[in-house]
C-alpha cells in the first residue's frame, strides 16, 4: 500500500481499554488493528493498557465475573503499543 493511500491513523492514546463502559474506550483508535508488546513478547490478550504507569491488564482465562465481564489481572512492566 503506497503512502498516498494509506489512511491516517489517530495517535495511541496513553491508556486505552476495549471495554465500552470505560471512560479509557476509544472506538476511533480501536477501529484499526492495535498491538500490544509486554516485556517485549506481543499479548493478544490485553483489555487494558497505560504506558505512563507501565501496566496492562489481561484477561484471567476464561473466567466471568457476576456481571458477565472477563476478570482481568494486572500486569506491571514496559509497554509499547503499536498499529499492526
Amino acid at each position: 500500500m503506497s503512502e498516498d493511500n494509506e489512511v491516517q491513523k489517530p495517535a495511541l492514546p496513553d491508556r486505552l481499554s476495549i471495554d465500552e463502559a470505560s471512560p479509557f474506550y476509544n472506538g476511533d483508535v480501536l477501529q484499526f488493528n492495535v498491538g500490544v508488546r509486554f516485556r517485549g513478547v506481543e499479548k493478544t490478550n490485553v483489555y487494558e493498557y497505560c504506558v505512563s504507569e507501565n501496566w496492562v491488564r489481561v484477561e484471567a482465562g476464561k473466567a466471568k465475573d457476576r456481571f458477565g465481564n472477563p476478570l482481568t489481572i494486572k500486569l506491571t512492566g514496559d509497554v509499547e503499543p503499536f498499529y499492526k
